[in-house]
């Protein structure tokens, strides 16, 4: 039989809807995704921004310095891994509102150490502010079980595009926050920490009030006689393992994991780059503004691509344009602002591409009574690498400077494209 918790949703569509009722719920359901997605990453990118600002001024030195970058990462991995269980056993509404519970806890936390110089709990903090973020992440799933196919990139993208808001607002808020905590007399960076309170805390309330019927109530019909067919067969459900080895599965996780990867190994060490070299904290959240307004603004962009062309070409051109940024980084100057500025958003434009049509590919992939769980592995498997990519880009720049980042991130776009290339074609020849 089936696994219980793997098949429990979706279930059925809300039977007292009628089709023009259900569309609108569909909709509103999206947009209230999206608008958790906007409110939760501008608190996330607040205190991402600053994370190893505060490693070093924590530490006194830049080689750790990567480290609470890591435990964000490492805290998304392992939320989404058990956000997903609990998706699957309850609703995605319920899963949603706990993670970003969780991370309101985890900025708590991370401002106490702050105040009291405890590195250690600042680490306790941001792997708890990472749990959080996993809902950000997820919720793009939900969106993608609410149309066929042909619109499923699009919807990600819609979703995906939530973080845009964040991008604008997040980094901006730095130097506010930073005033207005000195004003106090609090440590200044212990000012950005406190955003994620009030900013996560109300895309806990946001998800848990307004997304009735759940996404699962409102996934179409074609994904619902699917499952209502796969329970009356008694299809076998594959072990974990055995489904993310599939060769179209594998391709869509080397996109998503190598996206993610080269983006987070770059971004994380360059706010540090720039305060080392006299930029100031305003011109860090200038450059942090465009990478992740190239992140998430083009998104919506992303899944119409995807949608209208293809996952496979999208990702192609995702690739080229991470290889132009991965070059843009390593030649920029330390006080070429624009040519980062530049490279950083093209970097921003290339992980929206492939992780877009990624996390579309990795959905039309996989039959519905699989995709919450495989889903939430995917993901923890995405950052679990980037967290290594975290904590590396410190140890890399103490080493070989930050040019090396670039070439690092150029070399394993490569790498990525070869996998993808030779997977898809297993994938193919095993549809003939």
């Amino acid at each position: 039989m089936p696994n219980a918790a793997a098949t429990a949703a979706p279930a059925a569509l809300t039977p007292a809807l009628t089709p023009a009722a259900l569309e609108r719920a569909r909709r509103r359901s999206r947009w209230t995704l999206a608008a958790g997605v906007a409110v939760g990453s501008t608190g996330h990118i607040a205190a991402v921004t600053v994370a190893t600002i505060v490693a070093a001024d924590l530490l006194g030195e830049q080689a750790l310095a990567g480290l609470p970058g890591a435990t964000v990462v490492l805290g998304a991995a392992l939320g989404a891994t058990l956000l997903s269980n609990v998706m699957a056993k309850t609703t995605r509404r319920r899963g949603i509102s706990l993670g970003y519970t969780v991370g309101v806890a985890g900025a708590l936390i991370a401002t106490i150490a702050i105040i009291l110089r405890s590195f250690p709990l600042l680490l306790v903090g941001t792997l708890l502010i990472g749990f959080g973020s996993a809902s950000n992440q997820l919720a793009r799933y939900a969106a993608a079980d609410m149309v066929p196919m042909h619109r499923r990139a699009s919807a990600i993208g819609t979703v995906v595009w939530g973080g845009t808001v964040g991008s604008v607002i997040g980094p901006t808020l730095v130097p506010v926050a930073s005033g207005m905590a000195a004003g106090v007399g609090l440590p200044p960076l212990a000012g950005p920490y406190l955003v994620p309170v009030l900013f996560v805390g109300a895309a806990a309330l946001l998800s848990f009030v307004f997304l009735r019927p759940d996404p699962y109530e409102l996934a179409d019909e074609t994904d619902v006689h699917a499952q209502l067919a796969a329970d009356a067969a008694g299809d076998a459900v594959e072990p974990v393992l055995a489904i993310l080895r599939r060769p179209a599965v594998v391709a869509a996780l080397a996109t998503l994991v190598v996206s993610q990867l080269v983006m987070t190994l770059i971004m994380t060490m360059t706010p540090l780059h720039m305060t080392s070299h006299h930029h100031s904290l305003a011109d860090v959240g200038i450059v942090l503004s465009g990478h992740t307004l190239g992140m998430y603004a083009f998104s919506p962009v992303s899944g119409w691509l995807s949608d209208r062309f293809g996952r496979t070409r999208t990702i192609f051109v995702g690739a080229a344009v991470l290889i132009i940024s991965g070059v843009m980084a390593a030649v920029a100057p330390p006080d070429g602002g624009v040519l980062l500025l530049v490279g950083m958003f093209l970097l921003g434009v290339g992980w929206s591409l492939g992780y877009v049509a990624g996390s579309a590919m990795l959905s039309d992939e996989l039959e519905v009574h699989e995709r919450t769980r495989i889903q939430g592995a995917a993901d923890s498997l995405i950052w679990s690498a980037a967290a290594g990519a975290s904590l590396g880009s410190g140890l890399i720049v103490a080493v070989a400077g930050y040019t090396a980042l670039g070439i690092l991130a150029v070399g394993l776009v490569a790498i990525a494209v070869a996998v993808f290339r030779h997977n898809s074609r297993i994938a193919a020849a095993a549809r003939r």
